[in-house]
């Protein structure tokens, strides 16, 4: 058989993927679909006829008619879309598919230069509760998440990314030995490590419970062989580190493209195009940072049984168990 002639896309699964999550590649290719900003515009009408072709496939009285085609565009989607666990819609400015167009204004905000105490504080809590909200949105639903979570993780995040950025900006200007220009040039650079320590600490907050009193593991058929603390210490860093990739090309690019850019006679003699060119900037390092970051790690990720707890290696003789990573 020649491997190289690949059937695309591949016979539909209800639930799968038309890529293979066990690459990187494939990874990014399933998440550069839910991204897509124009799962925005998808009507209720088309939505309900997704979700009815899925339905019809489930029930096995889907016509023969049918491609395999359609069905994986229906179920993309259906994922864009409808909270998997909840069945509902999520709401347009914290779906994935609304990430970058909703929160591209938010970003630009944090990247103005030159920026006052009190707009540091506006945009860094305008990004937070952005994200907060996202989080929430796109929660794993099966079990309740206590409000107590919800609010330590929204405030220890906003708490902390305005204390760093306006800490940084107050240690910038009080500086010697720097020129004004360099000390404007790394002031544009403020906003990554407030950005990255607050989505860090996010995560965290919102995710103790779970550290605690561990999360589900379980075989390749699906079934759940215990609750163990170790898969959720790991899930928990893979998330952490998806959140520091993904604010690095946005909060790090864009900066350093202007820096060059404005010293250009171009900018110069056109002052007024500098914000129309910074967000075009900014705009094209998120589309590039969200499906990366988002696909670094696999969203169902696979452990080695004997680095779990004794308890769950007793009770399976599988080498590798799998667990939910989370967004």
């Amino acid at each position: 058989m020649d491997d190289s002639k690949v059937t695309f896309p591949p016979p539909f699964k209800l639930g799968g993927t038309m890529y293979d999550q066990s690459t990187f590649k494939g990874r990014l290719f399933h998440f550069c679909g839910l991204v897509d900003p124009r799962s925005l515009f998808v009507s209720d009408t088309r939505l309900k006829a997704a979700t009815d072709l899925l339905d019809s496939y489930q029930k096995g009285t889907i016509s023969p008619a049918v491609t395999d085609k359609e069905l994986w565009e229906a179920q993309r989607i259906k994922q864009s879309i409808i909270h998997p666990d909840t069945g509902q819609k999520v709401f347009m400015p914290v779906r994935m598919s609304g990430f970058i167009p909703f929160n591209t204004p938010v970003v630009v905000g944090l990247l103005l230069p030159n920026q006052s105490i009190g707009a540091t504080i506006l945009w860094q809590w305008l990004n937070q509760s952005h994200n907060a909200w996202y989080n929430y949105a796109n929660r794993n639903a099966t079990k309740p998440t206590p409000t107590s979570s919800l609010l330590m993780g929204y405030f220890g995040a906003v708490g902390s990314a305005v204390s760093i950025a306006v800490g940084l900006n107050v240690g910038l200007s009080k500086l010697k030995g720097f020129t004004p220009e360099v000390k404007a040039l790394l002031g544009r650079f403020v906003p990554y490590p407030a950005v990255a320590s607050a989505n860090v600490c996010n995560v965290l907050l919102m995710r103790y419970s779970s550290l605690s009193s561990g999360i589900d593991v379980y075989d390749k058929t699906g079934t759940v062989i215990g609750s163990s603390q170790v898969a959720a210490k790991q899930a928990v860093t893979f998330t952490a580190l998806t959140r520091v990739i993904l604010s690095a090309p946005i909060l790090l690019i864009p900066p350093s493209i202007m820096a060059y850019l404005e010293k250009t006679k171009f900018l110069r003699k056109n002052p007024r195009l500098r914000l129309p060119i910074h967000t075009l900037v900014i705009i094209a390092a998120f589309g590039t940072a969200l499906p990366v970051a988002t696909a670094a790690f696999p969203q169902e990720s696979q452990i080695a049984t004997t680095s779990l707890e004794s308890s769950i290696q007793e009770k399976t003789s599988d080498e590798f168990l799998y667990y939910n990573k989370g967004l």
